[in-house]
């Protein structure tokens, strides 16, 4: 017998993984939680059945939305992620030994435990000293914050169910106001290749600019992921990633990434016509 998963892009469009087996499906407080093994993609997580990460592209995504903001200023210290449950994207940041704090607020306790059971490749930094795991919703935690990060990334679902407070205008000007002078914002922006995940980052991506004084869109190519051209959101109160980027300094790192490079970095913010369009129709 087949066993495949399927994700709705909409309501015309199907992506299936064939599975191998199914190993484990739970409902926590916030949403049901699956992870499947399959040949093609290795591990995969989905949230309500919708997919949040496979073993075989997972390293895209997280290099880009940690990288990015990192060779942008080199002197971040302390950062906050919000979401991020899986644990990739705390997994990239603890690469810089100039980082020495991350808070990671996560809504969902269930899915750091499953993680860490059964997805070590992006889960395996969660234990290090430097960070520190909240369990609460991010909207609220964010709120009592002032000058306090250099970085924050947001790592969230899409904006429907638990994740849906992190795209409104009240979330990015609380995110101002943690950050303090020199702080960046980076979160994932959906697509613009389906009208549906279009209208949700048209309307974040406005309410971002309402808040930062530099607001930019840079994208990826990741396959499992609706329409498999995905966007993330840039801001800050200071650095402009294309124009403060030191690649050699980034370089003399010598971090080794399978997907980012500087020369990438830079492309990334060259985005699409039709996204383009998109963006200023709003």
């Amino acid at each position: 017998m087949d066993l495949w998963y399927t994700e709705n892009h909409t309501e015309e469009a199907r992506f299936s993984i064939k599975i191998d087996r199914q190993l484990v499906s739970r409902q926590s407080e916030f949403q049901r939680i699956d992870i499947f093994e399959s040949r093609e993609f290795g591990r995969i997580l989905t949230l309500d059945g919708y997919l949040m990460v496979t073993e075989k592209d997972e390293f895209i995504y997280h290099d880009m939305i940690t990288h990015v903001p990192m060779a942008t200023n080199p002197n971040i210290k302390k950062v906050l992620v919000i979401g991020a449950g899986d644990g990739g994207t705390v997994r990239e940041l603890l690469r810089y030994d100039s980082i020495t704090h991350i808070d990671m607020v996560e809504i969902d306790e269930e899915v750091v435990k499953l993680s860490k059971e059964y997805l070590p490749f992006t889960a395996k930094g969660l234990t290090d000293e430097r960070v520190h795991l909240f369990f609460e919703d991010g909207l609220k935690y964010v709120r009592h914050k002032e000058g306090e990060y250099d970085l924050i990334i947001v790592d969230s679902t899409d904006p429907f169910g638990p994740g849906e407070g992190l795209f409104t205008k009240e979330f990015y000007g609380n995110c101002y106001r943690a950050l303090n002078e020199e702080g960046i914002l980076v979160n994932q922006h959906e697509s613009m290749y389906y009208s549906s995940y279009a209208a949700s980052m048209k309307r974040a991506h406005q309410r971002i600019k309402d808040s930062f004084p530099i607001a930019k869109i840079y994208q990826a190519h990741i396959p499992t992921y609706p329409s498999g051209h995905w966007l993330f959101g840039f801001a800050s109160k200071k650095y402009d990633p294309v124009g403060d980027l030191d690649a050699g300094l980034w370089n003399n790192l010598g971090i080794k990434t399978r997907y980012y490079n500087t020369d990438l970095h830079v492309g990334a913010f060259a985005i699409p016509n039709y996204v383009k369009e998109q963006l200023e129709s709003e």
